[in-house]
């Protein structure tokens, strides 16, 4: 399954892009929030960005443990940090990297709307046809495992390491067929051992 595992790398021109179209989708709503809302990790990048262009510097970020690797998560979502900010009747856009499952930003939309929120919306830059969740904001469907600047070592570890028995030069190769670029593979791998 591995070997034909497809990848879609997103480089830091083609992130800040994505999320510049993500903004204009959401001023094109009309809608306004009052609080933006990262999760932790992924979509702590998007979250900053959306934050500059919407003028709205109040990011809250929750932290979310879910995948252990590609493809491979906990049984559930958790909440590992949910800020204890004052929500009541505030509008909140939740940020993350991409919708897969959507079972993260389900758990996190009901989290919020517990502790008083009077909506939430979602904004991802990508979105995956089978997520139990639609954004209410996306701008690019995908069914590939998503790698974004910010993760590629992380990414490059999990994929070396999911092709198991190889020599190092052979790891190498596959990581740049897969379009990492050649200097961070050789600085991963280099870290690594």
């Amino acid at each position: 399954m591995l070997e034909n595992q497809e990848y879609e790398l997103v480089d830091w021109d083609e992130l800040y892009d994505l999320c510049l179209e993500l903004v204009d989708r959401i001023l094109a709503s009309g809608r306004k929030f009052h609080k933006i809302i990262g999760i932790s990790r992924g979509g702590l990048v998007p979250a900053r960005i959306i934050s500059d262009e919407l003028d709205n510097p109040d990011i809250t970020i929750v932290k979310v443990e879910y995948y252990t690797d590609i493809y491979k998560v906990k049984p559930e979502p958790k909440v590992e940090h949910l800020p204890d900010v004052n929500l009541n009747d505030l509008d909140l856009l939740i940020v993350d990297d991409v919708a897969d499952s959507g079972r993260s930003l389900g758990c996190v939309s009901r989290l919020l709307k517990e502790r008083g929120a009077r909506s939430t919306s979602i904004a991802t830059v990508f979105y995956k046809p089978w997520s139990s969740v639609v954004p209410d904001f996306f701008v690019r469907t995908t069914e590939k495992w998503v790698v974004f600047p910010h993760e590629n070592r992380e990414a490059m570890l999990a994929i070396a390491k999911r092709l198991g028995e190889g020599t190092p030069e052979a790891i190498r190769q596959r990581l740049i067929d897969i379009g990492f670029e050649p200097s961070l593979v050789d600085r991963t791998i280099g870290r690594k051992v």
